[in-house]
């Protein structure tokens, strides 16, 4: 059995059409080797017998959203799933995807992967694939808190049922708002296969090479192009609509692993379950040649990975991703700055906040 194991979750909300995309990805030779896991709502579980050609690695959860009533359960089932590889009971397998509800926030179940020790060591999150229903538009989804958490913490969005009505502008900025980074791919004309829905992770699994740049969305993000922002000073920009927000934070000179880590402490103790999901790429004053690579959701973490070098598409520099609901902006930038060793005007230092924590104005 190769470890990691990757694990792709498949959300969206009710209607999107997560079940047709199932069935089409398990037709790719690139998932031959899956193990699928369905989420079932309701009194009889339908959906995995929807679930085309593969139906010895089919894993069905009980009644219950992935999210909150059956996370034990799916924990269970994933330790389950790698110790009959393990021992021989079943085939290894490469890929595991977990297919949620429509009502599920997939937040909890990246948490899971992460807060659980041997899992932790076992699985690593591949990417979350989020469909969204073009036909029923912006009405449908506004104002779920679900949808909106949904896309929130995609790395890819699908755009289904383009062939019956073209994405209006007003979906379009919806998206945009809440994830400005992921990539969004049409279902219908035939650009969310395997190949681009897959392999979204920290790594290249055919060349074992990092995808740094791509893993944290670079390419869509103005403050990784030099065209686009000031080399005296740094900077940091936000999205929102209603409660969920996207927040990056960008730091040109390197920082100490020590206040790295106060950093994150500090910002899970003050925000806790309001983060649905961060990343970060560290350039630390111990390992300047090194990106340091955090990754959490809600209040796990991920353990630290120290690549081997930075890619060439990528600068050394800090950024932090921070996807969050209910987060204040400032208190996030303030907190960041005085960890950072920015200056800002009526805002505590790094010293003043580990001793006491709401000298940030605001908190």
């Amino acid at each position: 059995m190769q470890l990691p194991i990757r694990v792709t979750v498949l959300t969206g909300f009710l209607g999107a059409g997560k079940t047709t995309m199932l069935n089409a990805l398990l037709r790719d030779p690139a998932l031959s080797r899956t193990a699928v896991i369905v989420n079932e709502f309701g009194e009889a579980g339908l959906d995995h017998l929807l679930v085309e050609g593969a139906s010895e690695g089919i894993i069905e959860l009980s009644n219950g959203c992935v999210c909150c009533t059956v996370r034990g359960e799916l924990v269970d089932r994933m330790a389950d799933l790698a110790d009959r590889m393990q021992t021989g009971r079943m085939p290894a397998v490469e890929r595991v995807v977990i297919e949620t509800t429509g009502l599920a926030d997939p937040a909890p179940v990246l948490a899971a992967l992460m807060a659980h020790p041997a899992l932790s060591q076992i699985y690593a999150l591949d990417g979350v694939v989020t469909l969204v229903d073009a036909h029923a538009g912006l009405k449908g989804l506004e104002g779920r808190l679900e949808a909106e958490r949904q896309v929130a913490v995609a790395d890819r969005l699908v755009l289904t049922k383009t062939d019956l009505s073209p994405a209006d502008p007003d979906l379009l900025s919806w998206i945009r708002h809440l994830n400005p980074r992921a990539r969004i791919l049409d279902a219908a004309s035939g650009e969310a296969g395997a190949q681009s829905l897959l392999n979204a992770g920290l790594y290249d699994p055919e060349t074992r090479t990092s995808r740094l740049a791509e893993w944290l969305n670079g390419q869509n993000c103005d403050c990784d192009d030099p065209h686009h922002h000031h080399d005296h000073h740094d900077h940091s920009h936000h999205h929102h609509t209603g409660t969920v927000r996207a927040l990056s934070l960008v730091h040109k000179s390197p920082v100490s692993l020590s206040a790295v880590q106060e950093f994150i402490d500090l910002l899970q103790s003050m925000f806790a379950d309001k983060i649905l999901r961060m990343k970060a790429m560290v350039h630390t004053l111990e390992h300047p040649d090194r990106p340091l690579v955090l990754h959490g959701v809600r209040r796990y973490m991920h353990p630290p990975v120290l690549m081997q070098n930075w890619p060439q598409a990528v600068s050394p520099h800090t950024r932090l991703v921070v996807i969050g609901e209910g987060l204040d902006p400032r208190v996030v930038e303030d907190l960041f700055a005085a960890f950072t060793g920015q200056p800002r005007i009526d805002a505590p230092d790094r010293a003043a906040l580990t001793q006491n924590p709401l000298a940030i104005p605001g908190m």
